[in-house]
């Protein structure tokens, strides 16, 4: 007999309230990102592409949802990712019965139509699931227009796009509330739900078993085995992280997210849904040292194609689609708690010497896989020339600051032209090489401190986090007296509690003034292997692989006295030096030092 549920123990699903960021999971395909929070909520997602408005942004205080969830109250979640994939099992439990929720974005993806898997699962007992979707395009402002159901299939219009339904042919259309329906099942059961939202006219067929299968086909051939790395489980899961964030087109996007509060009522949240050239050549590099993999060519075509069209007017950030990143403007939504909404990012006209230099170490190391087509080959050249025409120039830096003749872009610049010269022929490297020496010396004249570490920039003698990363690549070299120098005085300066701090702020202490910078801790492990120390480099590396959320996703900061995630999620950067790490501390690097 099929147990009543206790209506004092219901919830309206129509209620959505926000969750700590560490609580929240996310779903990619390459070409978009959903976030699903601990009760089965879909609170966030962008179609067709990462760049385009949310259909659904309840995430930043926005309308439109998909929740699937018991109609009982009383139960606790938890849930786990298939290992290798970002298909996400989550997992409620209720006094007498046990429920799954697999979800994923289905696979192979296209440009112009997201589909997203959900199945239930009755694990143990009987339950009442309730359902609710409510697309809302344009971040909340478009409702669905002509909701009709036909041959099992609801199917709704609005703007210039097309969603589908598959799996609810008894749902209840509300014009307020969308679609809500109720969903018995028994132990053992199982329900597909499959909602399509697409730009284009055409309708195939939404068949849930064959959507399935090929989704789990494609992750099974897009992330490589991990098991001779350190920590391979979180290692490959890193992996997975940045195949989901990786357009087909090579395109990485930074985060998921847009407007998530580094800190909280102070401005600082930016929109993260597009392309870092940067955070591509992490990614690449990081793959490098695996193998040459599917996304180490990705990576170098998108870097090689915008530096192509772009020479040295090349931009730090674009669309996935190799397009200029909008100008910065709100939306009038409340925000996520502490922050603001915000879509476009002003770094996207901004000039950063460093892109190019690790530009220049992604096409080495695509070189030493045999992996560097024609069209790298001649980006190769227009690189080094940008850099010979505006090592000089002052630049906003990895950060996006002020223009300042900032130490770590000019390292950085070092070490790619250092890495290239070694696999260029003749002239060619001997060119990189020469220009490599000028550029450290006069860095090394205007920013190496009395006391033999390295400075912030020219004009700062305060310490920079950011310097660990050419460190790492071996600019300058370990048994350069500066490298060990520099490593022991931001240890010194910015470390506290086994975390990492980017620099020192005038607001406040470490700590108040920002969270801890993940991308820091895991550069400082690498660093410190550079140089011989390995139990301090796997100390480094444990203690900032702990600062992510249960589902095993990192932001961009890290509260340590909180334990709490600061920023967009997921993190491309820092998931990128986590797998970096991994390749270095097993002593499974695939490429030279």
């Amino acid at each position: 007999m099929e147990r009543k549920t206790d209506s004092a123990r219901e919830e309206p699903v129509a209620s959505c309230p926000p969750w700590v960021l560490r609580e929240y999971a996310v779903l990619a395909d390459g070409e978009r990102g959903a976030l699903v929070d601990p009760r089965g909520r879909i609170v966030w997602l962008c179609a067709p592409r990462w760049h385009s408005d949310a259909v659904f942004s309840t995430l930043i205080g926005g309308s439109g949802y998909f929740a699937v969830e018991p109609a009982d109250r009383w139960h606790v979640w938890g849930g786990a990712y298939e290992e290798g994939a970002l298909i996400r099992v989550n997992r409620w439990v209720t006094p007498d019965c046990v429920i799954e929720c697999r979800d994923a974005l289905a696979m192979p993806a296209a440009p112009d139509r997201v589909v997203l898997l959900r199945r239930m699962r009755v694990r143990r007992g009987q339950t009442l699931l309730r359902m609710r979707l409510d697309p809302r395009p344009g971040f909340g402002v478009h409702r669905m227009r002509r909701p009709r159901l036909q041959d099992g299939t609801w199917d709704a219009e609005a703007e210039d796009l097309r969603v589908r339904l598959v799996g609810a042919p008894d749902a209840s259309w509300d014009p307020e509330l969308g679609l809500h329906a109720e969903f018995r099942l028994r132990e053992g059961q199982q329900h597909d739900l499959v909602l399509e939202v697409a730009t284009a006219s055409d309708a195939p067929r939404l068949d849930a078993g064959e959507l399935w299968r090929a989704t789990e086909q494609a992750w099974r051939g897009a992330v490589p085995d991990c098991s001779a790395l350190v920590a391979p489980r979180d290692a490959r899961h890193a992996y997975a992280v940045l195949r989901g964030l990786t357009s087909a087109a090579g395109g990485m996007v930074a985060a998921a997210t847009t407007s998530l509060p580094e800190r909280a009522n102070t401005g600082r949240n930016y929109d993260y849904r597009y392309a870092w050239l940067r955070d591509q050549c992490y990614a690449g590099l990081a793959v490098a040292a695996h193998g040459p993999h599917e996304l180490l060519d990705g990576a170098v075509h998108f870097t090689a194609e915008r530096i192509l069209a772009d020479g040295d007017k090349t931009r730090p950030a674009y669309t996935v689609t190799g397009e200029p990143v909008p100008d910065e403007r709100t939306l009038g939504l409340p925000g996520y708690p502490g922050g603001n909404d915000r879509v476009g990012n002003h770094a996207g006209q901004q000039f950063q010497l460093d892109t190019f230099g690790e530009a220049l170490q992604l096409f080495a190391a695509a070189a030493h896989h045999d992996r560097l087509d024609k069209d790298a080959e001649r980006a190769v050249s227009i690189t080094v020339d940008a850099v010979e025409r505006h090592w000089e120039q002052p630049d906003a830096g990895i950060w996006e600051l002020e223009n300042r003749w900032w130490t770590h872009s000019r390292l950085c610049a070092v070490a790619g032209l250092r890495k290239i010269a070694a696999v260029l022929p003749g002239a060619q490297g001997r060119r990189c090489a020469e220009l490599a020496d000028t550029v450290l010396a006069e860095t090394r004249r205007r920013c190496l401190h009395p006391r033999g570490h390295w400075r912030r920039a020219a004009d700062d003698d305060g310490p920079e986090a950011a310097l660990l990363v050419p460190l790492a690549r071996g600019c300058p070299a370990p048994d350069d007296p500066s490298v060990a120098r520099t490593r022991a005085f931001l240890e010194e300066r910015l470390a506290q509690d086994g975390y990492l701090y980017r620099f020192d702020h005038e607001d406040g202490p470490l700590g108040e003034a920002e969270g801890a910078f993940l991308l820091c801790g895991f550069a400082m492990a690498l660093a410190t292997h550079r140089l011989g120390d390995q139990v301090g480099a796997f100390r480094w590396f444990e203690r900032t692989r702990a600062a992510c959320g249960p589902p095993g996703l990192f932001a961009e900061e890290y509260d340590v006295r909180q334990r709490q995630l600061r920023g967009n999620l997921p993190q491309a950067f820092v998931h990128a030096l986590l797998l970096d790490c991994a390749a270095h501390l097993s002593g499974a690097s695939a490429l030279p030092d």
